[in-house]
Parts: structure tokens; sequence; C-alpha cells
């Protein structure tokens, strides 16, 4: 069964930085479509940066420049690295990793841009 789990949330002032964490069990990360997520209150979710396999990472207009994802394969993990937030910024964030027709999420971590 595929499990995903975000960590790394947290409160942080505007410019600041927080590296968000999704460990993934039940599959490999190598293989799969993987990406992070976001919703704001009274927001639809957006997708915000993820990659193919072994390709190329790719971002949201948005978040570009600031935002950088990443992957471990010894540990089958995908990261978030989030510098300069800004308010705009905060939502609870979301892991989704996609293999084959499945798709799968994680529960979510909060992000709080506020000074």
């Amino acid at each position: 069964q595929v499990q995903l789990v975000e960590s790394g949330g947290g409160l942080v002032q505007p410019g600041g930085s927080l590296r968000l964490s999704c460990l993934a069990s039940g599959t490999i990360v190598r293989f799969a479509t993987m990406g992070w997520y976001r919703q704001a209150p009274g927001k639809e979710r957006e997708w915000v940066a993820g990659f193919t396999g072994e390709s190329s990472s790719y971002y949201a207009p948005s978040v570009r420049g600031r935002l950088t994802i990443s992957r471990d394969y010894a540990k089958n993990t995908v990261y978030l690295q989030m510098n300069a937030l800004k308010p705009e910024d905060m939502a609870v964030y979301y892991c989704n990793l996609k293999y084959g027709t499945s798709a799968y999420w994680g529960q979510g971590t909060q992000v709080t841009v506020s000074s």
C-alpha cells in the first residue's frame, strides 16, 4: 500500500525559508510522477512543482525561482525547499504521487507565513 507522509511545515516570517519533506512507502519515487500542491483557505488546490521519473523539474510561475523540488532516491523522499516566502504562499501543502493509473496524496502540512 502506498503511503505519503509530509513534514516540515510551520510558521515562518515573510522572506524566510522552510523545507518540506515527503516520505514515500510502498512504491519507488524514482519511477513515479511526483508533485507538490497547495491549498489556501477558500481556494482550489493548485499544482506548485513536480517532475516525472528522472526528468527535469517544473514549477508554477508564481513560485519559480523561490521554490525547488528535489528527491533523494536512497531515502525515497521528495523535498520542497521554499525560500523568500510570501504571505500568499501560506497554505496546506500536499505531496502527490502518480504511478500508472493510480494517484496518491499525503495528509498535508501547514505552512503559515506571517510576521
